[in-house]
């Protein structure tokens, strides 16, 4: 079985649910105290064993390729100043993997972004990340969904259980218990109409696929929202061959919600270590007066 090298991160949506903020800056870049979210993303995936990234972008999106890239005049000006630690920081995040960008010339949803990068995947595994879920934890979702698909020998999606109001927004997975936090999907649905889910699980921001998901992406129609879903085409997989569900552990936060947003930066600022407990206190002093 090949070893999963490869990751793609779609990162072209237009983050409407976090306007105006995303007017002039895409969602990935949000940062999270002094992070951009797809920072965390990409760290993930190298904690995982992944050496090959592809960001799949959009209109206005060089920001993010600017991230991942060297900055000599800042390098060098920190450097200047004796801020040595600092610019070796900033190099660190130009070389966490070899990062390569395609970028999505329309944006007609998850299943064609995921299309475009079948050239950088060729006929290897790979993981998809989605460029606006961070998921913080010790053991990272990506290795957790590595380890299944390398078990069982077929793909693989992180699942959680949501709200019967959320699942309408998400997708729904027909699930059978196979053990401990692995289940057997063989069916799902991409925002299910009020009772006509096959369950409250739904698959959140990451997936190990096979790729002969390219060839079924080739034939997906439109489907929900009026774009291309990637949850069609896993579909196909689930109904045929079967895939892996992983109630994953670690704490996921929606980087396309403003409440994700604040979230992740409440909880990830606490636990900081230049102003985590700066921090707590304000919060102590300020629940006073709410």
């Amino acid at each position: 079985m090949s070893k999963i090298r490869k990751a793609v991160i779609p990162a072209a949506g237009l983050g409407t649910r976090v306007l105006p903020a995303t007017k002039s800056m895409p969602k990935e870049m949000l940062p999270i105290v002094d992070k951009p979210a797809i920072q965390y993303i990409v760290e993930e995936a190298v904690a995982s064993g992944i050496e090959d990234i592809l960001i799949i972008t959009g209109r206005g999106k060089g920001i993010v390729e600017d991230h991942f890239d060297y900055s000599p005049e800042l390098e060098q000006r920190l450097a200047q100043t004796g801020k040595e630690d600092l610019r070796d920081q900033l190099r660190h995040i130009a070389e966490l993997a070899n990062i390569s960008y395609i970028r999505q010339k329309e944006t007609k949803g998850l299943g064609h972004a995921v299309a475009c990068a079948k050239s950088f995947v060729g006929d290897e595994p790979f993981v998809v990340l989605y460029g606006d879920g961070v998921i913080l934890g010790e053991d990272p979702v990506c290795a957790q969904l590595i380890r299944a698909y390398d078990e069982f020998g077929v793909g693989a999606v992180a699942v959680r259980e949501v709200t019967r109001e959320q699942i309408t927004r998400y997708s729904s997975l027909k699930l059978d218990h196979i053990r401990d936090n692995y289940f057997r999907c063989t069916d799902m649905i991409e925002k299910p109409a009020p009772g006509k889910e096959f369950s409250l699980y739904s698959i959140l921001d990451r997936c190990v696929l096979p790729p002969e998901i390219f060839d079924i992406l080739e034939h997906t129609g439109v489907g929900a929202g009026g774009e291309i879903q990637l949850t069609d085409a896993m579909r196909e997989l689930a109904v045929t061959k079967g895939m892996t569900a992983v109630a994953f552990t670690g704490t996921r936060y929606d980087m396309g919600n403003k409440l994700g947003v604040l979230q992740a930066n409440v909880e990830v600022g606490l636990a900081h270590p230049e102003v985590g407990e700066a921090f707590r206190a304000y919060l102590k002093e300020l629940a006073k007066s709410l």
